[in-house]
Parts: C-alpha cells; structure tokens; sequence
C-alpha cells in the first residue's frame, strides 16, 4: 500500500481547515496522531486547493448487498456502503455524518482505499478521541501464551493499536521483517469437528461468535475498524450448525458474518425481553485464559459445560476490582435502541434483578431476581435467548474484497470468524479497535418499565 507523505498529510490539511473555519481551538481526533502535524505541516495553497475539494464532497450511501440467504425486510436497517468520501480525509461534518450513521445501520463499508495503518489508528480513535491502547491491550495478547487469542494477531511495531490478523506467512509488512498468521479453525477450539472428508467438499463452522472486548480490566471498544490488505479468492463454503436443527449457511470463503444486537433483543418472546432488560452478566478474570481449555459448542456461540475451564487459582494474578459485571442490554447512543450485547463464553454468572413495582408476575422469569453461578444454568440461559438471531436468515456474512474497510458498532453487533484456509492462501488484515473510555450504558428506568 503507497504511503507517500501526501496519503499522511492530506488528511490533517482538511480537518485543519475545516476546523479553523469553525473558530475551534483543537482539532479533530482524525488529525491526530499530533506528530503528524510537526512531521508534514503543508504550505498555505496547498491546504486551501485539498480543503476545498474535500468541503464540496458529499456522503453518499447505499445498501449492502444482502445474500439471499438473508431476510431482507429484517436486515433491511442494518449496514450501508459509503462512496464520495475517503475515510482517512473526513472533514468533521464528514465525521459526524459517518458517526451517526455507523451507529444507526451496525456497520459501514468502504470499497477500494488505500489507507495506512496511521490513519485507521485515528478514524477508530475518532469514535473515542481520549481512548489510546488496544482493546486487549498493547500486546498483552501476544505475551500472554494461555490466551486463545494468542497465535492470531501479530502487532503493527510502529501503530501497536492496530493489528495484522489473517493466515500464512507475510514478509516485509509494515515493519514486520516476517510474520507467520494463522487464521482461527474451529477444529481447535469446538467440542466436536467437521471431518476432513467434509471440509474437503466446502463444509465448515462459524468460529466463536463475540464481541472484540478483554472483558477484564477495559472497557469494551466503541468501534473495530477492519482493512482488506490481502484477500484470497477461492469457492464458497458452507456453515454447519450441527446442533440438531439442520441449519446451514452458504458464505464466501473467509467471510466475517455478523448479526444485529438490536435485532437480537427484539426477537425475543416477552417473558425473556424482561429477563434481559434486568439482567447483568459478571464475566471470570482473565476470561480468554480461562476459557482455553474448554470446547465451545458447534454453532460458536458458547462453551460446552464440562468443567474444564481453568481453575480462578490457576489464573495469571487478577483483582476483583477489574472483573466486569455489564448490562446484558447495552443501550445505543445515538438511536437509544437496545442491544443484546454479551460474549457468551466468557460468561461466569448472571445477576437478575426482580419485577419493578407494578410489572406482571404471571410467566416472568426470575420475578423475585436472582444470582446465577452455576455454569450450565447460565450457559443453557444465554443460548436460549441469543440463538434465535444467528438463524441463517438474520446473519450478514461479508464477501470481502481487497482494499475492503468495514467499521462496526462493537457494542451494537455480534460477529465471527468463518471458515478455513489451506496454508499457502495468505490472508493479511489490518484491525484496530481502542479500549474504551468508558464501560457501556444499559437500559434505561424506562427501559426497565416498559420491558419488564
């Protein structure tokens, strides 16, 4: 990818302007990092000539192609495209635009850009402009070997925000003499697996269905920003649920599918609409480490309950003051839509308030609240209420392209990775998303009422 010092410079040249022309002191998060400023200040015309031509460009959006293994009526909201617009040059009317837009449709698409890692870095940062290391942390994932996050990203040297994910080995990337990816198989982490015999005809799974969160110590990010550095073509696959329904779902090679959390909310009978707008959902410590010797279930959406998680003792040293308790609702902040937001395997216990004062007792669950620790209860619990919204006709599997940018509201959707790659397809992604400033904000006493 070309980084010449116009790609770098461009950007801080626009939002310079823009903001000066608004009389505002700083400027925004997308001009950032600052010593891009000290590094590449632009002469006077040349700043009114790029300023100009990117004030005069409109936002324009369209919808995402929707497969036909989709309900379109119920997918109809959820992503746009963005054409007219680049997203490392957004001028801040531009990006609010892109702001709101993000968080009303789940996910925005930008087709064949050339952006650096420096300018994904500050389009994620802009969502969060005080937020600065990596949702796990600035390569906690790497060092910490227990984590089964461990072997799939790999640190950009010189933006540690943003990581190199996908499959094979890359050489002389962005700083990396050499890096050996390796793409997520759910033959590794699932309980049972399709056979080889099977993969060989194009059969697959979804891999962990989650939302990019340590789910200790940080916040949950805002935002993931994904880059389409190098993309491999090849036939499309089949998703296996293999959990007795029969379901099935056909998607593109190395697809990222991911469903709607408001959707997932909204589907819900009644009775579990109340249980969720009252519950919070207590995550273990270090969540990725306990987890990993543990299977998940054939869909991916949440561990079996066998015992064999690692025992608390047994963990890296953790404090109760940064173990998370969430909402299991966690409320937008543009629309003020509810959205079914929890990470099914990282899951410890759940908190269930009682019935507010006046609300129906006759068939609620829990009416009196309750605390939740055993883990099947829990596992069993949660697995009733999020499957429904990864039926084949609610998932937006992505057929990606190279120089594909996709942003989505990670605290508005679930998603995962699908598939399996042959060792020599090579598969290179740039992702970025920034531990949170704060933790998510859950329903409303509204909310509660009206739900409940």
């Amino acid at each position: 990818m070309p980084r010449g010092p116009n790609m770098i410079r461009t950007a801080p040249c626009t939002l310079l302007i823009a903001c000066a022309l608004k009389r505002q002191t700083s400027c925004s998060p997308l001009a950032r990092p600052a010593q891009l400023y000290r590094a590449h200040q632009p002469r006077p015309h040349l700043v009114n000539l790029h300023t100009t031509a990117r004030r005069n460009m409109a936002v324009e959006i369209a919808p995402l192609p929707i497969p036909p293994t989709a309900d379109a009526s119920l997918l109809k909201d959820f992503g746009r495209e963005v054409k007219g617009v680049h997203p490392g040059k957004l001028t801040p009317e531009q990006f609010k635009e892109i702001h709101d837009l993000l968080y009303k449709h789940g996910a925005l698409l930008f087709r064949n850009v050339d952006l650096t890692p420096e300018q994904q870095y500050a389009l994620t940062k802009a969502f969060d402009p005080t937020s600065e290391s990596y949702g796990h942390g600035n390569k906690k994932t790497e060092g910490e070997k227990k984590s089964i996050l461990h072997p799939d990203l790999k640190t950009i040297p010189r933006v540690p925000q943003v990581q190199l994910i996908g499959n094979g080995t890359v050489y002389d990337h962005e700083g990396l003499a050499e890096a050996k990816l390796k793409h997520p198989s759910h033959t590794t982490f699932h309980k049972t697996r399709v056979s080889p015999e099977d993969e060989e005809k194009g059969y697959t799974r979804f891999y962990r269905w989650h939302i990019d969160a340590a789910l200790y110590d940080l916040s949950p990010p805002k935002v993931t920003t994904l880059y389409g550095v190098t993309v491999p073509k090849g036939k499309h696959q089949r998703v296996r649920y293999d959990d007795g329904t029969g379901d099935e779902l056909e998607v593109p090679l190395g697809t990222t599918a991911f469903v709607d959390g408001k959707t997932m909310f909204d589907i819900l009978p009644p009775e579990l609409k109340s249980l969720a707008v009252r519950t919070k959902v207590k995550y273990a410590p270090h969540p990725y480490v306990w987890m990993a010797p543990a299977h998940a279930l054939p869909t991916g959406l949440g561990i079996m309950s066998e015992g064999l998680e690692m025992p608390y003792s047994e963990l890296p040293p953790w404090e109760e003051s940064k173990i998370k308790v969430f909402p299991m609702l966690w409320k937008n902040p543009v629309t003020g839509e509810l959205h079914f937001q929890v990470h099914p395997c990282g899951v410890a216990e759940l908190f269930v308030d009682p019935l507010p004062e006046g609300a129906k007792r006759e068939g609620a669950l829990y009416p009196d609240g309750a605390h939740l620790t055993d883990l099947k209860e829990v596992r069993d619990l949660l697995y009733k209420m999020q499957r429904p919204a990864i039926a084949p006709n609610l998932v937006y599997p992505h057929d990606w392209e190279e120089k594909d940018l996709v942003l989505f509201h990670n605290r508005g959707v679930l998603h995962t990775v699908v598939g399996a790659f042959k060792p020599d397809q090579v598969r290179a992604f740039h992702q970025c998303n920034l531990a949170a400033s704060d933790d998510p904000k859950g329903p409303s006493e509204e909310d509660v009422k009206k739900w409940a």
